[in-house]
């Protein structure tokens, strides 16, 4: 399968005051199109900084990232970047925020891009909340709106930095199948970091283990189930033996 985004031999070293750290140790690993992986690894071993790389918020000291064979550029919209909170304006309308990204790109008048703006509100249940603000939102709804608004820009490959972290279990088990059937259903290849081995597996069709920093990829754990939801991918009778997996590889 034809790969999307692909890091070859990275690393990464950021500054302090006293010395200059080593983040990552000749990163490399691929993401085929249309396909969902996670990242996983202990609290500081780079899993964050990997995603600021693949969206061109940082350069590499040395490697290379290619995105559909290109070189990634800063601001590359070629990417779409979903963060911990949902940041959706509370002044502005449903509709106001999920039309921002085309209002700052000068493409309000776009008639094609609203119209396909208006059909993902539509086809994902948010169109009879357009004129509300966010405050009258669920948790979950707000999470979809932030990712409908991502999706406006028709980005080939969505970052995920832990979007489901604020949300309660019960919320955050829902939110997963409304996200992960989202990203699906619009053949977007996606790329989530997560400390929840449980979420990783449920969502993907890959996992990524990091080392501790300075992170190296310890393995990738390539992932098999039935199921054809998170929540059902729960159930599925290997889900214990892949948790064990990836549970060993991280203690």
């Amino acid at each position: 399968m034809k790969k999307l985004l692909e890091f070859k031999n990275v690393k990464y070293f950021y500054q302090t005051k006293e010395n200059e750290i080593e983040a990552l140790n000749d990163i490399s690993f691929s993401l085929s199109k249309d396909s969902f992986s996670s990242l996983v690894g202990p609290s500081g071993c780079g899993k964050t900084t990997i995603l600021s790389l693949s969206a061109g918020l940082l350069s590499p000291s040395s490697g290379s990232i290619l995105l559909d064979d290109n070189p990634i550029k800063k601001n590359d919209d070629r990417i779409g970047y979903m963060f911990q909170q949902d940041h959706l304006f509370e002044w502005r309308t449903i509709w106001q925020n999920i039309t921002l990204g085309l209002e700052l790109q000068g493409l309000k008048k776009d008639k094609k891009k609203v119209a396909f703006a208006e059909e993902l509100l539509k086809k994902y249940d948010l169109y009879n909340f357009k004129n509300k603000k966010p405050r009258e939102l669920s948790g979950g709804m707000r999470q979809r709106v932030a990712l409908i608004r991502t999706l406006v820009l028709q980005p080939s490959l969505l970052l995920l930095d832990e979007p489901f972290s604020a949300l309660d279990f019960q919320t955050r088990l829902k939110v997963c199948d409304d996200v992960y059937s989202i990203i699906k259903n619009e053949n977007k290849t996606a790329l989530l970091v997560t400390h929840d081995i449980s979420e990783a597996l449920s969502m993907s069709d890959k996992v990524i283990i990091l080392s501790k920093r300075p992170a190296v990829v310890k393995e990738e754990v390539e992932l098999s189930f039935d199921g054809a939801t998170p929540l059902h991918k729960r159930e599925d009778p290997l889900f214990g033996s892949y948790f064990e997996k990836i549970w060993r590889n991280l203690v």
